[in-house]
């Protein structure tokens, strides 16, 4: 069989073909396969360079919302209102106004009690214990709301509770009491 391919091509012609196919893989082994590996590296730092810039695209809205959020805030001014004293007739009137500032912050009253420790003649103060379950967010509009209220002398203790559907908050607030 080499014998016939020896016959068909000259012998001249076979010492070409073998010098251009050596050329050939030369060509191939010291150009064409670097160029590819070089290729398949852009490749990955064109890929990692995309994620950067799809980051940053969402980054830029964040941004966005946040710089316009930021234009929108109004002076928040907390009011400090002269202190008054209720009298211990008009108590009921702070257990009226608290449920009325709940709901206003969208929380839920659980429970609002005065302390039994509080309730003597010659106290000073009245203590209530609430109870309240809502949002984080809201309970801050509460406190701003009880903070508006003339006869409320003091909160003093404040307990938080993640619950699973919400938060439960426990305050006790002093009222002043008139003489």
């Amino acid at each position: 069989m080499i014998n016939k391919i020896k016959q068909t091509i000259p012998a001249n012609s076979l010492g070409y073909i073998l010098i251009c196919g050596g050329i050939i893989v030369i060509i191939l082994l010291l150009i064409i396969f670097p160029l590819n590996r070089v290729n398949a590296g852009r490749a990955k730092d064109i890929k990692k360079l995309q994620e950067q810039i799809d980051e940053q695209k969402g980054l830029g809205q964040v941004y966005q919302l946040a710089q316009r959020d930021s234009g929108k805030k109004s002076n928040f001014i907390l009011s400090n209102p002269v202190r008054t004293k209720l009298s211990r007739q008009d108590t009921e009137k702070f257990q009226k106004s608290f449920r009325e500032e709940a709901q206003k912050a969208s929380l839920m009253v659980m429970s609002l009690i005065p302390d039994s420790d509080s309730m003597g003649v010659g106290s000073k103060y009245l203590i209530y214990n609430a109870t309240v379950k809502g949002e984080f967010a809201n309970f801050r509009k509460l406190l701003v709301g009880v903070g508006e209220m003339p006869y409320v002398e003091q909160i003093e203790e404040m307990n938080m509770k993640q619950d699973s559907d919400s938060m439960e908050f426990r305050l006790k607030i002093g009222i002043a009491l008139a003489n």
